[in-house]
């Protein structure tokens, strides 16, 4: 059946199938070669099928995972040394007005409260309260010019992740400073974080300090180690 009408579950289902089949016919020193190959594959072909106009499943207040149940994660044990008051996002590369922009700006755009499923790639998931102002509102801001393709994004504890530039401006991923109506704690991510419930956990950067517009495809810090560059779910 041609890809373009496999459906996206369907995709996802045959990938692994195809990352196994290229591990088994690598000669030998070359499995790294294949897997990389066929990891580019998988993430070809899950952008063929995202739909940027549908959105993930919201869910109502009472199933909500309780806010002493909401588990913190991340690459390190220790949350980075935070100063919130005079916090700003940096955002340069392909736009017209590139500079900081101050939280108190990103406070003034407009809302979006959502209770959304976070799956972490290791397994388990969670339905926060989440509140903040949908990325796509910051990028407009700074005027993301038309031709750009992917965004890559620094936060402070040097932790990478990039999307491509439809998963960016999707209507649910959020600039996030809230979560359960409060504002977020510096271990869950405060004073911005992204909140991406379209992909996998890891693409969801705390801390964020920096958010570079480019037409060259970046890596992350799990992308780089191998895991999926697209991650959708």
């Amino acid at each position: 059946m041609p890809v373009h009408l496999l459906s996206r579950r369907q995709l996802l289902k045959l990938s692994p199938v195809l990352l196994l089949a290229g591990c088994n016919s690598a000669p030998e020193g070359k499995t790294e070669s294949f897997l990389r190959t066929f990891q580019g594959f998988n993430d070809w072909m899950q952008s063929k099928v995202f739909n940027p106009e549908r959105l993930a499943a919201e869910y109502s207040d009472n199933e909500l995972t309780t806010e002493e149940r909401f588990r913190v994660n991340g690459k390190d044990a220790e949350s980075p040394d935070i100063q919130v008051d005079n916090w700003a996002v940096t955002v340069e590369g392909l736009v017209d007005r590139p500079g900081s922009y101050p939280l108190k700006t990103i406070l003034h755009l407009p809302k979006r409260v959502m209770n959304t499923r976070h799956c972490c790639v290791e397994g388990w998931s969670m339905i926060p309260k989440w509140g903040g102002t949908p990325l796509r509102g910051l990028l407009e801001l700074a005027g993301v010019r038309p031709e750009a393709r992917y965004i890559a994004v620094e936060s402070a504890d040097d932790y990478t992740t990039s999307y491509d530039m439809p998963s960016a401006l999707h209507a649910q991923t959020l600039i996030c400073y809230e979560a359960y109506g409060k504002p977020l704690t510096i271990e869950h991510g405060a004073p911005v974080r992204i909140v991406i419930p379209t992909k996998l956990g890891y693409k969801s950067a705390k801390w964020v300090r920096k958010i570079v517009v480019t037409n060259d495809k970046p890596g992350g810090y799990w992308e780089d180690q191998g895991y999926d560059w697209f991650a959708g779910i």
